[in-house]
């Protein structure tokens, strides 16, 4: 079966679980799962029940896809995405936003948690993407396929800064850069990032945004800064520490995205 008609697959699958076109998607990273509880009349379908949803075995992602409202507009929240370093193809990795964008929708959110390379930046600070570099030597774009020099959206990303300005959030901008991992990038490899003007760094969503552009959505992206990178502070990296920054910033990331919504899909 080749890609496209896994994506297609995928979106009669979500068709016959009554997943319609829905007006913003949210793909939620790493331990910020928890932003699904605010979505209102929500509800939710396991991956496994779904055909075709590549479903990851990281713990952080849930697996779930919970639909609903806020603010008066239909939401889809995708609770956990897979990622290359599992071993996923980079159209496995992009099947999910691909078939979202087939059913209609013209707006997605993508988060994830990433290391700090800025060095004034502590884990916990909320970032928007305004520009990212693809160090995972892959592409989703298939022959005949349009990809965008500028992919995330700049009124969908200042949407978030009005939000973000009006709910007392702090939230950056900056460069994001996606590498295939699963290791930890080493001291110099972020001394590199940072000479190439990277200001996060973490193993996905580019390819999904790129996918998504390619689908005819528009995007914004907000990473969470979770660690300082390597060689910053001299600390030891781990998941965990992913894990409670998400849990400690939960509520300040919740409360933006909630209030964004009906901008966001306006």
């Amino acid at each position: 079966m080749s890609a496209a008609q896994q994506v297609e697959r995928l979106a009669s699958s979500l068709r016959r679980h009554g997943v319609g076109a829905v007006d913003v998607t949210f793909v939620l990273g790493s331990g910020l799962g928890a932003f699904a509880e605010r979505i209102e009349r929500a509800r939710a379908i396991p991956y496994a029940e779904i055909d075709g949803m590549p479903t990851s075995g990281v713990k952080g992602h849930a697996g779930r896809l919970v639909v609903g409202e806020l603010g008066g507009v239909r939401v889809l929240a995708q609770q956990g995405r897979v990622h290359l370093y599992e071993g996923w193809s980079v159209s496995e990795v992009t099947r999910a936003v691909r078939a979202i964008a087939q059913l209609g929708c013209r707006r997605f959110v993508l988060t994830n948690a990433a290391g700090g390379i800025r060095r004034e930046w502590r884990p916990g600070l909320l970032m928007t993407l305004r520009d990212h570099i693809n160090l995972q030597g892959r592409s989703p774009l298939g022959r005949g396929e349009s990809g965008y020099a500028r992919p995330y959206d700049e009124v969908l990303t200042q949407v978030l800064h009005d939000v973000a300005r009006e709910r007392g959030v702090a939230l950056e901008s900056g460069v994001y850069a996606g590498l295939l991992g699963p290791s930890y990038e080493t001291p110099a490899e972020i001394r590199m990032l940072s000479a190439m003007g990277a200001d996060a760094v973490g193993m996905s969503t580019v390819a999904e945004v790129l996918a998504a552009r390619a689908s005819g959505a528009r995007v914004a992206g907000i990473s969470l800064i979770t660690n300082q990178a390597a060689g910053i502070t001299g600390e030891p990296l781990s998941h965990a520490e992913v894990m409670a920054a998400g849990q400690e910033a939960a509520g300040r990331f919740s409360d933006l995205l909630q209030h964004a919504a009906a901008r966001l899909a306006g």
